[in-house]
């Protein structure tokens, strides 16, 4: 096991760091998804984690590196890539490690449906956060989860064996939980045997456990963002 040092995020008065040199940007989910896959893949030694200050966030990041503004980005043979889920393929397609997508073509269907899903699942759940998000919540988004997660027998994961699929949802999952369990009291995996498996055997996975948010930070960055309590 590899453990990341995390260095202190970049803010307004950071000076600008050397560019097209192999970087990973990140803070949020969505770059945690593309730290997973470095972990996932072994690539400690190739892509290096430079995290952002989203709320005090270099004016240069956008000038210099990536014009949208937005993390992740990778640097990668002289051009800087972005979003989270075009950036986990990248990362598994062009550099060396384990593969990350099964080659067995109904699993890839698979899995590429389950990618093409994650948004609407967020962004449903995220909306619900200042209605009565348990009743909204309650049925088809954490369901459809579990009924994925019955599609393949040969592990816990959504296409068997852990992949760039489950790192699509896994830092959500991780921050739903959270919320759903300290703020509404519910517990999303109840009733859901094969979600509650998938959450329990993900957290045995190093290069996910190595990346998971500070639980008590994160309640107080939620309460301030999406709550009236």
């Amino acid at each position: 096991t590899v453990l990341d040092v995390r260095p202190p995020a970049l803010t307004s008065i950071s000076e600008p760091l050397p560019f097209f040199d192999g970087t990973t940007r990140y803070l949020c989910p969505y770059a945690q998804r593309a730290w997973i896959t470095r972990n996932c893949k072994g690539l400690q030694d190739k892509i290096e984690l430079v995290p952002i200050d989203l709320k005090n966030r270099p004016s240069w990041y956008k000038e210099k590196v990536y014009p949208l503004n937005k993390v992740p980005s990778l640097e990668h043979n002289g051009k800087v890539l972005g979003e989270s889920l075009d950036l986990i393929k990248y990362i598994d397609t062009n550099f060396e490690g384990p593969p990350l997508f099964p080659s067995d073509p109904a699993k890839r269907e698979f899995g590429e449906q389950l990618i093409s899903h994650v948004n609407t699942f967020t962004s449903g759940i995220y909306s619900s956060f200042k209605g009565d998000v348990v009743q909204q919540t309650n049925g088809a988004a954490f369901d459809y989860l579990e009924n994925a997660l019955g599609k393949f027998d040969d592990g816990p994961f959504f296409l068997g064996q852990f992949s760039l699929a489950d790192i699509a949802y896994v830092s959500f999952l991780e921050r739903f939980q959270i919320v759903f369990s300290e703020i509404f009291k519910h517990d999303i995996m109840a009733g859901r045997p094969k979600l509650a498996t998938w959450i329990q055997e993900a957290n045995k996975i190093d290069g996910y456990k190595q990346t998971k948010v500070d639980r008590e930070e994160y309640l107080e960055a939620l309460k301030k963002k999406f709550l009236v309590l």
